[in-house]
């Protein structure tokens, strides 16, 4: 299975997720300033995924930094993860990451700055070891969710926006590797068109049988029965089980429980701030206008004609039938079981 992001002789490696589904083509990064510049172009997307790119962005700040005392270099990496942190400010991943990385960096084990750059990069790493076991375990814990002959209509959670299970996408991943018969609806996901360029080229990939279908098409389907299960890739959770997603959750959300389709989110437990006590406090970006006015570089509306283009919609707790994660599915009351599992943890708090 090919791999989203990942550390390559002395370089990060990624996915040019803008090139997709025509080329598959990797950046290799050589410096973490470009690590961050390619999460803020979108050349890799996903919350996880950024995540450990941020991660690994870390750890090449660390490998490129000249000799330096240790406190130099620590007020250094602290730098590196603000410049990184700026690239994206919605992904809990990212946030509970690098503040995982800067707190290795001042294990008062390390004595010395070449054994801090090698325990950085080995912690990397395990971030994103950790990231892809997880996925693995949800994909096992939600393919009990689909039946042969379902028509599972899936939002997000590609493998590319993680290591390279995927939460979503690789609940389904498990379900054919289980041997069950299910069919795919993908929205197109506009404006950035990652359900038809991203999920798509995975699902093709992977043998699972799709279709693609415009966005404003997904009541319509809903409604004549067509689909049995809605699957949405959560970014970033709530302690109460509110949720962001990708653009255009929402509106599914609301179509999937008019229609009593059952509607799951999946996310591993790294996507819940138990910090935030609902949606209304998780946070929101905006993309850039040119992200609207032309579709594949071809404009389809005047420049000046203004624009409001947000990253993530919010969906209520109340919509969700459950949340699948690597412990299992969290069926309500989605905040008494986070509590049970997470609580205050330390392993939880940014």
């Amino acid at each position: 299975m090919i791999r989203t992001v990942e550390w390559h002789e002395g370089r990060v490696r990624l996915i040019d997720q803008r090139r997709l589904p025509w080329t598959v083509a990797h950046l290799e990064l050589s410096d973490y300033r470009e690590v961050a510049q390619a999460i803020s172009d979108g050349a890799v997307r996903g919350a996880q995924a950024i995540g450990v790119a941020g991660a690994f962005g870390m750890a090449l700040a660390a490998q490129q930094a000249t000799p330096l005392d240790i406190g130099s270099f620590l007020e250094y990496l602290d730098v590196a993860a603000v410049i990184l942190q700026k690239a994206e400010t919605t992904s809990r991943h990212l946030t509970f990451w690098l503040a995982r990385m800067q707190r290795r960096a001042r294990d008062e084990t390390l004595s010395n700055v070449r054994e801090i750059k090698f325990a950085l990069l080995a912690e990397a790493q395990q971030i994103a070891a950790e990231d892809h076991a997880a996925c693995q375990k949800i994909g096992k814990h939600g393919a009990a969710l689909i039946r042969n002959g379902d028509t599972v209509l899936v939002h997000g959670g590609g493998g590319l926006s993680a290591v390279a299970h995927g939460t979503a996408l690789g609940i389904l991943r498990t379900a054919k590797a289980l041997g069950r018969h299910f069919h795919v609806l993908l929205p197109e996901s506009r404006p950035l068109l990652e359900g038809a360029h991203l999920a798509a080229w995975e699902l093709h990939e992977a043998g699972i049988p799709f279709e693609i279908i415009p966005d404003s098409a997904a009541g319509y389907y809903m409604r004549r029965g067509d689909v049995k299960l809605v699957l949405i890739g959560a970014a970033r959770l709530a302690a109460n089980g509110d949720f962001i997603a990708r653009l255009g959750a929402y509106p599914l959300a609301v179509l999937a429980r008019d229609n009593r389709i059952p509607l799951y989110a999946a996310a591993p437990l790294s996507s819940v701030d138990m910090q935030m006590t609902s949606g209304d406090q998780l946070p929101q970006q905006a993309r850039p206008a040119h992200e609207m006015h032309s579709l594949l570089g071809t404009p389809i509306f005047p420049e000046d004609y203004p624009v409001r283009n947000l990253a993530y919609d919010l969906v209520p707790q109340r919509y969700l039938g459950g949340i699948v994660t690597e412990r299992g599915v969290i069926y309500p009351s989605f905040k008494d079981r986070l509590n049970e599992w997470l609580g205050d943890s330390a392993s939880n708090q940014d």
